[in-house]
């Protein structure tokens, strides 16, 4: 399978180099993909992307770190508590249903352009998913166990550690690939909203400057480092759910 990937991205490339060096493809919008990579050679080896890719994890993982704490949090008090599922399901709801990444400006207003903005909007993005992970991963437990835990003297400390943490742990690891992107969807396009640095503000300078071969470049970066994120979350979910 994976060798029939590899192949792929290379015919892939091929085609794609062989086009642009033909004439098929107007360098201006389609640069080719030795161009590209020169331009990437060019980032790192000069040293001047270091800066931005430090701020974009430091925003990235900050959210993600804050967001899944908060989001199971506040899912585990949810569905522990009927009083307060009735407060917080609507709410986020209602933010589940709205693009999230419309409140980027909004956050930038109240707390500027620096890295409180970016680290707002990623958490946003991850404490709602996670959120319905945990929630849903505790309704979701068997209640025919829940009540045989507790006919045997199990109390909730029990049913907390016992019932509630592996099946949440399941639905946890089953959407943290997802919240990974997520948290590095807030950073850059908090980053590309209003920033001094990132790769985010690379990407609004590229468009502005109407470089497509830096553009194409920095989205490779970004993809390539979520790709290794989800390689490295893939690899701690196996690990973690050895029990089933």
């Amino acid at each position: 399978m994976r060798i029939r990937r590899v192949l792929a991205l290379v015919l892939f490339l091929a085609v794609w180099e062989s086009a642009a060096r033909l004439g098929w493809l107007d360098p201006f919008y389609v640069p080719a993909p030795s161009t590209v990579g020169n331009v990437m050679v060019q980032l790192f080896a000069g040293g001047q992307i270091w800066p931005h890719l430090q701020a974009t994890l430091v925003a990235a993982f900050g959210g993600f770190g804050a967001g899944l704490v908060l989001g199971v949090g506040l899912g585990f008090a949810a569905a522990l508590s009927p009083m307060l599922a009735e407060l917080l399901e609507p709410v986020m709801i209602l933010l589940n249903a709205i693009p999230r990444v419309i409140l980027a400006p909004l956050f930038v207003i109240w707390l500027g352009i620096d890295l409180a903005s970016k680290v707002a909007l990623a958490l946003m993005l991850v404490t709602v998913l996670m959120f319905f992970a945990v929630y849903n991963g505790i309704k979701d437990v068997d209640q025919r166990l829940v009540e045989r835990i507790r006919t045997l003297g199990g109390g909730m400390q029990f049913l907390i550690r016992d019932v509630y943490v592996p099946s949440v742990t399941a639905w946890v690891m089953g959407n943290l690939k997802v919240a990974v992107g997520f948290a590095f969807t807030g950073a850059v396009v908090g980053e590309f909203v209003a920033s001094s640095r990132g790769l985010g503000y690379l990407l609004q300078f590229a468009q502005s400057t109407y470089n497509a071969g830096l553009t194409i470049a920095l989205i490779v970066v970004i993809m390539a480092f979520v790709l290794v994120l989800f390689a490295l979350a893939e690899r701690l979910e196996r690990r973690l759910l050895r029990w089933r």
